[in-house]
Formats: C-alpha cells, sequence, structure tokens
C-alpha cells in the first residue's frame, strides 16, 4: 500500500469522524471464560487462545502469558502503527524490528513482600529501523508512532479502569 492508497482509505473515515464525533467512540470488547486448571480461555475476535500463569508464579508456560500478551500488544500496535505512518510520509522503510521487555517484579503477585509492586516496574520499547532516510525522519517516525499507538499512549498514562 502507499500513502495515496492509504489517504484514500482514510480520508472518507477522517471526514466523517470531524463531522460527526461520536462515530469515532468505539468500544472494543474482550472476555475470558474459565478453563481446566489456573487458566482462563480469551476469546481475541480472531482466534481463541488459552492463558495460565508464567512459569515465575507456578505456571508450565505451555499456555500463553497475559503478562507477555500486553508486551505483545505493545508491539504488534507499535508496528501497525510504524507502517501507517511510514506509509503515509513516504519513508523508505526497508525492515524494522520492534521489541518490548519489562521488568516484573514476582513477589509482588505471589504475596511474598508486601513492598513489591505488582506489575510491570519498567517497559523498554526498542526500534530496530532499517533505512537509508536521514536521522531527523527517522526521529520523527518514532516520534509520530508514539504519539498515535493507542497501546503506548494506553500503557504511558494513567487510566481509569471501572470494574
Amino acid at each position: 500500500m502507499n500513502s495515496t492508497e492509504l489517504r484514500n482509505l482514510q480520508e472518507p473515515l477522517k471526514n466523517k469522524y470531524k463531522s460527526d464525533p461520536e462515530t469515532a467512540l468505539i468500544t472494543l470488547k474482550a472476555k475470558s471464560t474459565m478453563s481446566d486448571g489456573i487458566s482462563c480461555k480469551i476469546e481475541t475476535g480472531k482466534a481463541l487462545i488459552e492463558a495460565g500463569l508464567h512459569p515465575a508464579s507456578g505456571g508450565d508456560g505451555l499456555m500463553v502469558c497475559p503478562s507477555d500478551m500486553l508486551l505483545e500488544a505493545l508491539v504488534g500496535c507499535a508496528g501497525v502503527t510504524l507502517k501507517a505512518i511510514a506509509t503515509a510520509l513516504d519513508f523508505n522503510l526497508k525492515d524494522v524490528a520492534i521489541y518490548a521487555e519489562g521488568d516484573i517484579d514476582f513477589r509482588g503477585t505471589l504475596a511474598v513482600d508486601r513492598q513489591a509492586p505488582v506489575g510491570f516496574k519498567n517497559i523498554r520499547l526498542k526500534y530496530d529501523i532499517q533505512t537509508d532516510e536521514p536521522e531527523e525522519r527517522i526521529k520523527t517516525l518514532i516520534r509520530l508512532t508514539e504519539r498515535y499507538c493507542i497501546v503506548f499512549q494506553t500503557l504511558s498514562k494513567a487510566n481509569n479502569i471501572e470494574v
């Protein structure tokens, strides 16, 4: 897909959202149901996956770990966003790999130490971009990717989660 094709796809949506902002508000949904053992089945809309405990908290490593899925969602969203922006900017992107890694202190989630945090302490995102574009355009591509990546923005800002 080139920038003209992308623009042609997105322009009607942008016009619709400008004239009727309510149509831009979409509610995405996910569902999990109980499974055997300490696991759950997750309906993704595209597939059914089974999530279980990470080996560091007693899992066997045979099921997907929700913490890994969070990092996978981050690199997936960053990858799609980066490709869309590169396309829109006519950026000569030869190849790209995006890596995420996060630090978890499992003493927190296993209630070994009440002072240990539950969740990721730090998350690092790394871009390995193969291009002959100048450094300024690479920086712009990364800045815009971070600006428009839904998962990045959600993780980097405090969020309300209602239960």
